[in-house]
């Protein structure tokens, strides 16, 4: 089995109907790069994450909890996020 992408959606606010954010982890075959692409109400915005570099990936990881979750947070709670990018690292 291979996973070829993840979606994941962020918290939801006291007296929301949807979550802040939404976000999708993948990688083409080949690429160098794991795609992150954050889905929020005003747009989109695709990032590339080296998949062998791990200080990448985890400020990505910081990004995500961010955006998603709206605020910053522990180590373990990066941890999460980081955990499911190096899915698709190499």
């Amino acid at each position: 089995m291979r996973i070829t992408s993840i979606e994941l959606a962020g918290s939801t606010d006291d007296g929301m109907a949807l979550p802040r954010a939404f976000a999708r982890i993948s990688r083409k075959d080949g690429s160098d790069y794991i795609d992150v692409t954050i889905m929020l109400p005003a747009g989109e915005r695709t990032h590339h994450v080296q998949a062998n570099d791990e200080d990448d990936q985890w400020s990505m990881a910081e990004c995500l909890l961010d955006q998603l979750e709206g605020r910053t947070g522990p180590n373990s709670d990066i941890n999460d996020y980081y955990r499911e990018l190096q899915r698709f690292a190499d």
